[in-house]
């Protein structure tokens, strides 16, 4: 779990360390530039502060007093408003520091600003705000090219980098406050044969924390490819204890929808575990099902002991989202902890189904230190398993050609996709690259080894082989709690539910602006 910072200290010491600011306009003692900051601007939003003007003066006394601004003819019916805010390196972006704010949108804006400028840097931020009747999908895009101050003296504005046809749009399905839940965390996502997309999550109610703590499974369904989203359902929820970390598959072959999740029967969550198979001992292995597309959910049961080594002190799913195969098997990414040999560390590993999840078995573990995986079927048998380490900075690959009986290291483990320790996620999807149907690995993380930020999506053209710098696409740049989930929306589109703070969030990307020619 990472700390909690409000979003703008966030951008503001990712911005200020930012070696590209080279492009400024400048009169005596008085310079300014721009930079367009890569974020998706989200419905529901509070704010969607997306480029940042920065300005130094050498002189006291001196006020902005307006901003010049263009959005493109296609954006201005996409926008409810734009504001501008002030901020020092030290504060927090709170409406509390709103300077300006413009709710009749046109194509050219001149926008009166009154903003103190001290001597040094100062800082004024635009954040747009979505209107609700929008569908997100399309980009918006505009360009802020002056600022004018109190001496009369106009700074043309020159940007520091440009984002090729604009900014993203999608949707905020969950934030703090939301039917009174404190935090979402921990997102899945799947298609299902009608085109619905379900999202699964944890609703933890009362604070951030992971188990055991007071958590259900939560659902939100979307039967316009993403656009918008049903209320939400409790779909998992133990009389005792909490129950989180869903992961998500369809059945193709059945219809049925399977979701995974860890129950906590009081402290039986990874710390306070134990071997056995009772929930009264260690964490349990819970299913839930649908039949009917999402709208209603079976009981829980509990496969513990199918797939549970007794000597092992806990035992649950990789979060995300499972597979099924091309011969009909279903799996789900696990992993377990083994205290039985010292030290005890945990392993990836996967669980499967040969019957369409009428009875259940485990594979061996992939790899000792390893923990939240995503699998994927390479080839038809070949299972690729792409893992959280806890040795950090690069995720481990391993292959197994038998369920997980034995594995085979790949020879991109530990050197290909960087990591944070965080959990990333792994789809194939037959899309569209140069006008021809092809089978493509896309893979999201936060693409750092060190710090949870700059969530990118990947792709790779021959199954995990190669993931070169060309096939990828810098989604957002923040830092965030570093989960996400992604899931093929059509043959043109990637869609990725992933975490913001204490918020789920959910962006359609076309597969042309991943896969670059």
């Amino acid at each position: 779990m990472i700390k909690q910072k409000t979003l703008f200290t966030t951008l503001l010491f990712a911005l200020f360390f930012n070696a590209s600011f080279l492009c400024v306009a400048q009169t005596a003692g008085t310079s300014a530039e721009i930079l367009n900051y890569s974020i998706p601007v989200l419905k529901k939003s509070k704010n969607n502060p997306i480029q940042r003007i920065r300005i130094y003066t050498t002189k006291g006394g001196m006020a902005t007093r307006q901003l010049v601004l263009n959005v493109d003819a296609a954006s201005v019916t996409a926008l409810a408003s734009i504001e501008v805010f002030e901020t020092g390196i030290e504060s927090d972006f709170s409406d509390e520091k709103k300077v300006a704010s413009l709710s009749a949108v046109k194509i050219r804006n001149t926008i009166p600003v009154n903003s103190s400028l001290n001597p040094g840097i100062n800082y004024l931020w635009v954040s747009v705000r979505l209107n609700d009747n929008i569908a997100p999908g399309k980009k918006i895009n505009l360009h802020t090219t002056a600022v004018s101050l109190s001496n009369g003296t106009t700074l043309t504005l020159h940007p520091v980098n440009t984002l090729p046809g604009g900014w993203y749009t999608g949707n905020t399905i969950r934030q703090p406050g939301d039917d009174g839940v404190h935090t979402y965390r921990i997102p899945g996502i799947t298609e299902t044969d009608k085109n619905t997309l379900i999202a699964v999550y944890d609703i933890r109610y009362k604070q951030s924390g992971d188990l055991p703590a007071d958590i259900d499974v939560g659902m939100s369904r979307s039967t316009d490819r993403g656009k918008t989203w049903e209320p939400m359902k409790v779909i998992i929820k133990m009389g005792s204890g909490g129950v989180g970390d869903p992961s998500i598959l369809f059945d193709p072959v059945t219809k049925k929808i399977w979701v995974a999740a860890l129950w906590s029967k009081g402290n039986h969550s990874i710390a306070g575990s134990g071997p056995g198979l009772s929930p009264d001992v260690s964490g349990q292995f819970i299913l839930a099902s649908s039949d009917d597309d999402g709208k209603t959910w079976s009981a829980p049961i509990n496969i513990t002991a199918q797939v549970k080594n007794p000597i092992w002190h806990l035992y649950f799913q990789g979060p995300g989202n499972g597979i099924a195969m091309q011969n009909g098997t279903l799996v789900f990414p696990s992993q377990y902890w083994d205290e039985s040999k010292k030290p005890g560390l945990p392993h990836a590993s996967i669980i499967y189904s040969t019957d369409h999840g009428n009875t259940w078995k485990s594979g061996r573990g992939a790899k000792p230190n390893t923990t939240e995986a995503q699998v994927v079927e390479t080839t038809p048998g070949t299972l690729m398993l792409n893992m959280r380490d806890n040795r950090g900075r690069f995720r481990s690959i391993a292959t197994t050609k038998d369920l997980g009986s034995t594995w085979l290291e790949h020879p991109t483990s530990g050197k290909a996709l960087q990591d944070p320790i965080c959990m990333g996620s792994l789809i194939k999807a037959r899309v569209r690259v140069n006008g021809v149907l092809k089978e493509v690995l896309f893979f999201s993380n936060m693409n750092n080894s060190d710090a949870r930020d700059h969530l990118t999506i990947k792709a790779s053209l021959d199954m995990g082989e190669t993931w070169p710098p060309a096939h990828q696409l810098l989604l957002d740049e923040r830092k965030t709690f570093g989960y996400s989930s992604l899931v093929k929306v059509d043959e043109q589109t990637i869609g990725i539910l992933y975490e913001g703070i204490r918020t789920l969030n959910f962006v359609t990307v076309p597969v042309k602006d991943i896969i670059r020619q």
